[in-house]
């Protein structure tokens, strides 16, 4: 059966059995009263001119809850929801009746009886008057609220993706089956300066500009992998994403096929992640870890790192490099005249100097205070030594202005030339800086190159390792004090008359004498921490033993020339006393000759100060200077301690005793009291009772002992009380 339009109505044409075609004709009339039939499925309605509903059919009544009473001659409107309403009433049903449009499909919300909502796709004709009806609209009903909620979640769905892909910071672009941009997010257009509605149907090459980091070579994204196009690579960890406007930004990227329900990949996604602060933030990190806050250069660690590098480059048989060790001379003059604000600044132009002098590839760094070094690889002895005589020179030529004053310095540079193996970064430093420490002792402002077999370097090396010991030891405790008696020659004395003696204890709790490690303490200039360590250990021991000392008339404590010229040491001292709580008049300080004359008005201060406490004071090593009776007026000391050089042959030697007797004759002039040192002869000690000298120290008469020792009853008046 075929159906054609005519007209009025519908042409109906059925081949029959013969062959022969049978057309009917079924007016708009005929299939209103078919469908508004009792037994017709359909829900169908008829509306007048008016908007009231004329006829509706079983079906419409039976899903809709209403009685035919209900709603015949009501409007069709008041069966809506206000929305519906008011587009049916405004726009559909006028235009349908006035033929300013066809009966096509409408959507509307239409009530159920009981007041729920049913939503409904209506197709609409017009049945135009007749004799025997007025014209009226013929509407079918299409019960769509399962396919409309559907389409709701879906559309809310599509809205979450969309509201979520927008805001989220990664850039994604969603590309097709045949490889084309179909969807970019907001974050992706900023990356890449294209916006979505551009990029769509580009190929992801012509819009995701990568390169890789260190060759700067073109490079293809991971969905470009992804859907096969180019072959499975190792892609880069960060590439650099160049934008339309030529920014460029270190991105991370991934990539994951969409599949059909079948498995078949119908396109894929590419996620890119900006890393670009991240990577500023993490390189910013990496060179505040490995550079110099002040200068800018690379530190001690990022240079012995790198030290490392170059110890194993020369077991690989590479020995061709230059490592330098650059100490500043009169730097300390700059800090103390115009402030540490104007030692940074020289630092800083110092610094300046030596990035202009060495190559892009040499590593030049500050290793502390005024010390900087330098690695230069790849290079002859020859080029080394040109290298660091410029350097020198050209630092011994820079003056450095800071308000009126006009600073000079110059820098001393220990240089080692890497012309065979070394065993680690350690061994190549030090000889840097031993090399630098002999540069130093030359007369500074020049270069020593390193040699195994230099004297002053091994003596460096020495010091070094005796300064790291000291340290040790002041952070340990590891130093041991003991004491010596000082005796009385031409009187008895019930008093101890002692001096504090310091060694050092190494793993095995054998002493070392001061001897072996004070040279090396004063030369590195900690020796005044040494002097601190034991001052505040005797005073402590001496507070805490306060009670027990009645048997205790002078404990003296060696000083070095450095605590001497010191004031903050000095101020610490003052300290001490202020915060201890023993008898102070038992103290004595010993200060030697050299010390005292080389430190003459820090001397004085200081003595001055001690003296307001009933602090004595004694001059050690009497005699070894050349002008020692001169300042004896200057110096208000309590005693004398002869220089043992004068003792110990003084039975043998005529000029000793001359010597010894003028001292003693100046002594008695000037009220002191005087002390003969390295007695060890009972023929020495009769000699100097002779002379009329008044104490002696040696092993002759005690052999020094642990501290506590002085605590112990027994023998205090036998060690007190020599036999005339």
């Amino acid at each position: 059966m075929t159906t054609s339009k005519r007209e009025h109505g519908v042409s109906l044409q059925c081949q029959k059995d013969d062959g022969s075609v049978q057309s009917d004709v079924i007016t708009p009339l005929a299939v209103e009263k078919q469908l508004l039939h009792p037994s017709a499925p359909a829900m169908v309605q008829s509306i007048d001119a008016s908007g009231n509903l004329l006829h509706v059919s079983d079906a419409w009544l039976q899903a809709l809850g209403y009685e035919r009473t209900d709603v015949l001659g009501r409007p069709f409107a008041d069966l809506l929801t206000p929305e519906s309403r008011e587009f049916a009433t405004g726009t559909v049903i006028p235009s349908l009746f006035s033929k300013r449009m066809s009966g096509g499909d409408v959507e509307y919300q239409i009530l159920r009886k009981d007041g729920s909502v049913m939503d409904v796709l209506v197709s609409a004709v017009l049945i135009e008057a007749t004799s025997s009806a007025p014209a009226h609209t013929l509407t079918i009903l299409h019960d769509v609220s399962e396919s409309r909620q559907l389409r709701l979640r879906l559309f809310e769905k599509n809205e979450q993706l969309q509201v979520t892909l927008n805001s989220i910071c990664n850039g994604i672009v969603t590309v097709d089956g045949r490889g084309r941009i179909v969807y970019m997010n907001p974050a992706a257009e900023k990356l890449t300066g294209w916006s979505s509605s551009q990029a769509q149907g580009k190929h992801p090459r012509d819009v995701v500009h990568l390169v890789d980091l260190s060759t700067r070579k073109r490079i293809s994204s991971l969905v470009e992998i992804c859907l096969g196009e180019e072959p499975q690579v190792a892609p880069a960890e960060m590439p650099i994403l160049i934008g339309k406007d030529r920014r460029e930004r270190m991105i991370k990227q991934s990539a994951s096929p969409m599949r059909n329900a079948s498995g078949g990949v119908t396109g894929a996604v590419l996620s890119l992640y900006d890393l670009s602060a991240q990577y500023r933030l993490t390189s910013e990190l990496r060179f505040k870890a490995s550079h110099d806050s002040l200068t800018e250069l690379s530190n001690r660690d990022e240079f012995e790192s790198r030290l490392e590098l170059l110890a194993a480059k020369t077991a690989l048989g590479e020995p061709q490099h230059a490592v330098m060790f650059i100490d500043l001379d009169q730097f300390k003059m700059v800090n103390d005249t115009a402030g540490h604000a104007a030692g940074d600044q020289l630092l800083r132009q110092i610094a300046g100097i030596l990035r202009r002098l060495v190559g892009k590839d040499d590593t030049v760094a500050r290793l502390g205070g005024d010390e900087f070094g330098l690695i230069v690889e790849d290079c002859s002895p020859a080029e080394a030594k040109k290298l660091a005589k410029a350097i020198c020179e050209r630092i011994g030529r820079y003056r450095f202005q800071h308000d009126e004053h006009k600073f000079r310095v110059g820098a001393s540079i220990g240089l080692v030339c890497v012309i065979e193996r070394w065993s680690t970064a350690a061994t190549l430093l030090r000889a840097a800086d031993g090399a630098c420490f002999a540069a130093k002792e030359g007369g500074r402002n020049r270069v020593h190159v390193y040699a195994s077999t230099d004297k002053l370097i091994e003596l460096h090396q020495a010091d070094v390792q005796w300064v790291n010991r000291i340290e040790n030891a002041l952070d340990t405790g590891s130093f041991a004090l003991l004491w010596q008696q000082i005796c009385p020659l031409q009187t008895s004395n019930n008093g101890i008359h002692c001096e504090i003696l310091l060694r050092m204890a190494d793993r095995e709790g054998e002493l070392t004498s001061p001897g072996a490690f004070l040279p090396s303490a004063e030369r590195h200039h900690i020796i005044n921490r040494i002097d601190y360590w034991v001052i505040k250990r005797v005073f402590d021991w001496m507070t805490a033993n306060r009670e027990r000392l009645a048997h205790v008339d002078t404990i003296a404590i060696n000083l070095s020339g450095l605590s001497i010229g010191d004031v903050e040491f000095h101020r610490d001292i003052l300290a001490l006393l202020e915060a201890t709580d023993f008898d102070h008049h038992k103290l004595c300080f010993e200060v030697t000759e050299t010390a005292a004359i080389t430190n003459l008005h820090q001397a004085l201060t200081f003595i001055e100060a001690m003296r307001r406490y009933g602090v004595r004071f004694a001059l050690d090593d009497f005699g070894s200077g050349v002008s020692s009776f001169a300042y004896l007026k200057t110096l208000p000391v309590d005693y004398l301690k002869i220089d043992g050089q004068f003792i110990q042959n003084l039975d043998r030697d005529a000029v000793d005793q001359a010597t010894v007797r003028c001292i003693q004759d100046i002594a008695a002039v000037t009220g002191m009291k005087t002390i003969a040192e390295f007695v060890e002869d009972e023929n020495v000690e009769t000699i100097l009772r002779g002379l009329g000298v008044d104490y002696t120290q040696g092993f002759l008469r005690h052999r020094p002992a642990p501290l506590d020792q002085m605590l112990a009853t027994s023998g205090l008046r036998q060690l007190a009380t020599l036999p005339t």
